[in-house]
């Protein structure tokens, strides 16, 4: 074999080596949602289901997996005031899943980035301490080539190692026609939401078979 071909082998090894370990070291680990598990639907308007309140998605999401989803989401609401409110309701409501949606009202005042990523990652230790695994749901932010999600909520998901979607909120913001207003979903744009939710507990095996 000449050297040639050595260093080939070598390369291809290491690469899949480091494939290996970003694959390990990104993996959450996910315990079931016994049947009787809380829910806890957390964040501002996205999650109260301003626009179409009877259809907000916490309401939608709660048929599709089985268990009792609590709608924790307040309009207008920044992080900071998210995050002093948070504990009340882990301590009354015992969730075994915090899904945070929250930040929106934040980037919409252009208020520091920097703070909204310490109090992202505050809330998810919050809930971390109650015993509650997180979801965290990516929220888009206007840029150049329209919304795209502001890429500190992956960040924070990758270093608190916690499930993320940082997809279905860009689509919707997107899409005139899921959306009731200029920045809230319409029903179907909640229940996208949903569905979007439930396929990620599914796929990572919380919701049993």
């Amino acid at each position: 074999m000449n050297n040639t071909k050595r260093i080939a082998l070598v390369i291809a090894a290491l690469v899949v080596l480091l494939l290996i370990f970003r694959s390990d070291s990104s993996k959450v680990e996910t315990q079931g949602l016994d049947s009787s598990a809380v829910v806890l639907a957390f964040g501002d308007s996205l999650t109260y289901g301003y626009g179409a309140v009877e259809y907000a998605y916490p309401k939608q999401l709660q048929p599709l997996i089985g268990r009792e989803v609590i709608n924790a989401g307040i309009s207008g609401e920044v992080s900071e005031s998210g995050l002093k409110r948070l504990p009340s309701l882990l301590a009354r409501y015992h969730p075994s899943l915090v899904i945070i949606c929250h930040g929106g009202n934040d980037i919409l005042r252009r208020r520091s980035k920097a703070q909204l990523k310490t109090n992202l990652e505050k809330m998810i230790d919050l809930s971390h301490e109650s015993g509650a695994q997180v979801l965290l749901v990516g929220v888009p932010g206007f840029g150049l080539l329209g919304l795209s999600t502001v890429p500190l909520y992956e960040e924070v998901a990758k270093a608190k190692k916690v499930l993320y979607e940082g997809e279905i909120l860009e689509m919707i913001e997107n899409d005139p026609s899921l959306k009731s207003d200029r920045i809230h979903p319409n029903a179907q744009g909640y229940g996208l939401m949903a569905e979007s939710f439930a396929n990620i507990l599914k796929k990572n095996g919380m919701l049993g078979l």
